[in-house]
């Protein structure tokens, strides 16, 4: 149980921040201070801070403690490869995944140029709209290499698609590059997402590899405008000269 008790640390705070109990700006207590309060170690606080800190709850300040951010939007982390039921839960909404279809056929021109593979190639595609709060505000259009990913139901693709790679299969999930656009908003995103009067969407176009370096899924994550902000936390490395 300890060993999780940083995951308390971090919904009680992402909670309350959310809540509005905690302003912009509200300083959180010390390491010390919540590694009293939590009866835990101050590397499981720091755990829980980091995990505020990755998802834009707080910004942690060295000498001077942790501070709470601006949460009006949904905080999508930029940096980090997490599916979406892991970052569901960690934001605490209410949300549901709806699949609309999962098919292997061959992957086509125009997917086989971002794979980078013959057109003939077959793949999974999966088209999916995230629930959150009752709204449909995130399309994804994601195609997976059928050759690294023989099976793919519809049941998988509700759950979690990168929990049955890792766990069923042992897939070895590395790294991806990502490419963030505005794009005029598709019929494809008219159908599946509720999006009012807006006229374009977020899109995050994702290259996932393995960690032999296979370049194994493409994906196209579309997003509603005013729900989202993307954020990422940068630190600066001193160039001077001693």
């Amino acid at each position: 149980m300890k060993n999780n008790i940083f995951l308390t640390l971090y919904k009680d705070y992402a909670e309350q921040i959310d809540a509005g109990k905690l302003p912009p700006g509200s300083k959180l207590p010390s390491e010390n201070e919540l590694a009293a309060s939590y009866q835990i170690s101050r590397e499981t606080v720091r755990k829980g801070l980091n995990l505020l800190a990755q998802n834009g709850y707080i910004n942690k300040v060295k000498g001077k403690g942790s501070f709470v951010l601006d949460t009006g939007r949904l905080k999508f982390p930029i940096s980090g490869l997490v599916s979406y039921k892991e970052l569901s839960e960690r934001l605490g909404k209410k949300s549901r995944t709806l699949v609309y279809a999962t098919e292997c056929a061959p992957a086509g021109n125009d997917i086989a140029k971002e794979l980078r593979i013959e057109a003939k190639q077959p793949v999974w595609k999966v088209i999916r709209a995230r629930e959150i709060d009752g709204e449909r505000i995130i399309l994804d259009i994601d195609y997976l290499l059928a050759e690294i990913v023989p099976n793919l139901t519809k049941d998988i693709a509700a759950d979690s698609i990168y929990q049955y790679l890792e766990q069923e299969l042992q897939l070895k999930i590395s790294y991806a590059e990502k490419v963030i656009s505005v794009e005029r908003a598709t019929d494809m995103d008219h159908q599946y997402m509720d999006l009012k009067d807006d006229t374009h969407v977020v899109v995050v176009r994702g290259y996932v590899h393995l960690e032999d370096t296979t370049l194994f899924q493409y994906t196209e994550s579309r997003h509603r405008l005013d729900k989202f902000q993307f954020v990422d936390f940068a630190r600066r490395i001193s160039m001077v000269e001693t």
